[in-house]
């Protein structure tokens, strides 16, 4: 069973950056479409970004494009969420995710691996 481990949540201000990490614990990383989603306190898991196994493609929610770029190092099993311009409203738990399908990354049944989340907080 693959294991994702995310890093590099904290606390930042508004209008500040983070990069976000996510390892997994499989080779098999490499062959896989990867994605990023959040849930902020008394919401739904929204989806944020993914990225096809080969990084050729991205897909972004239109609330973070412009601002957050997904992607990632096969070398070293490992994508990244680099988040620009972050806004209170960006603050949440960030999880990474291996989907099970390539049919839909926007959809979170289409993931069936989770990473254990990683605390974001952007303070106004």
């Amino acid at each position: 069973q693959v294991q994702l481990v995310e890093s590099g949540g904290g606390l930042v201000q508004a209008g500040g950056s983070l990069r976000l990490s996510c390892t997994a614990s499989e080779r098999t990383f490499s062959s896989y479409g990867m994605g990023w989603f959040r849930q902020a306190p008394g919401k739904e898991r929204e989806f944020v970004a993914a990225i096809r196994w080969s990084g050729t493609s991205t897909f972004y929610a239109n609330s973070v494009k412009g601002r957050f770029t997904i992607s990632r190092d096969n070398a070293k099993n490992t994508v990244y969420l680099q988040m620009n311009s972050l806004k209170p409203e960006d603050t949440a738990v960030y999880y990474c995710a291996r989907p099970r399908t390539s049919i839909n990354y926007y959809l979170r049944s289409s993931y069936d691996t989770w990473g254990q989340g990683t605390q974001v907080t952007v303070s106004s």
